[in-house]
């Protein structure tokens, strides 16, 4: 009788120990694919033509290039829509003259590679997050995780956010190092139709309002799972 009460304790403690593991194993899953989502989300919201437009009008890209807002306007669809859909040559043309040099052109095919590879992380990271919410019958595990997750981004991107507002250019250059070859990446402003297009200040005013959306979403997203924690934990009772 003594053999069997110890051989059953035994065995509850290997399945307890069983849950807890799937359950950080849950959580973490949830937590990294609940900031990687929330940030691919925030990104769409500004990486498309209506936003782009309407920044250029903000940065007086017209006054950069010369150009009028119809042929901004065109370039830039253009630019933009070639990043997600291809064929990744960048041989705009403008008044019967190429837009871009070789090498600004070979920049904008990295960018492509670039988005394209985030675009899937994405789609991986949200298909991760509901695996992980089916996988978790009792959902404690995984809002805990989306919990943690949302707030962890927010964090970061606070961080990320009074570091870039003081040093900029330091953080737009490690931006670069990180995702481009050395070298690639540099122009000159006064020529590079590049530049007179996207503008410093666009990636800077695109980059702040792009945080304060994502550090938005990231603060519902933690109130919502919060929330939905303190409920399950209260239906579980006292005793869970």
């Amino acid at each position: 009788m003594t053999t069997a009460t110890g051989s059953g304790g035994q065995d509850e403690a290997v399945e307890s120990a069983a849950r807890s593991r799937r359950a950080l194993v849950i959580s973490a899953v949830a937590g990294v694919a609940t900031a990687i989502v929330i940030l691919g989300v925030a990104v769409a919201l500004f990486f498309n033509p209506l936003w782009v437009g309407f920044e250029q009008g903000r940065t007086q890209v017209d006054a950069w290039t010369g150009w009028d807002a119809a042929t901004i306007r065109a370039v830039t669809d253009s630019v933009v829509g070639e990043v997600f859909l291809g064929p990744g040559t960048f041989a705009q043309r403008a008044g019967g003259l190429p837009v871009f040099s070789a090498e600004e052109a070979g920049h904008m095919a990295d960018v492509r590679h670039v988005v394209i590879g985030f675009a899937v992380v994405v789609l991986l990271a949200a298909a991760a997050l509901l695996f992980a919410r089916r996988a978790d019958r009792r959902r404690e595990a995984f809002w805990r995780g989306v919990l943690a997750g949302a707030v962890g981004l927010a964090a970061g991107l606070v961080a990320a956010g009074v570091f870039a507002v003081f040093f900029f250019d330091a953080a737009f250059e490690v931006f670069h190092r990180l995702f481009f070859a050395p070298g690639t990446y540099s122009f000159d402003p006064a020529t590079s139709r590049l530049v007179q297009l996207f503008p410093e200040l666009f990636w800077m005013e695109t980059s702040i309002a792009l945080g304060i959306v994502a550090i938005a979403i990231a603060v519902v997203t933690a109130a919502v799972a919060g929330r939905r924690s303190r409920d399950l934990r209260a239906a579980a009772g006292p005793g869970r």
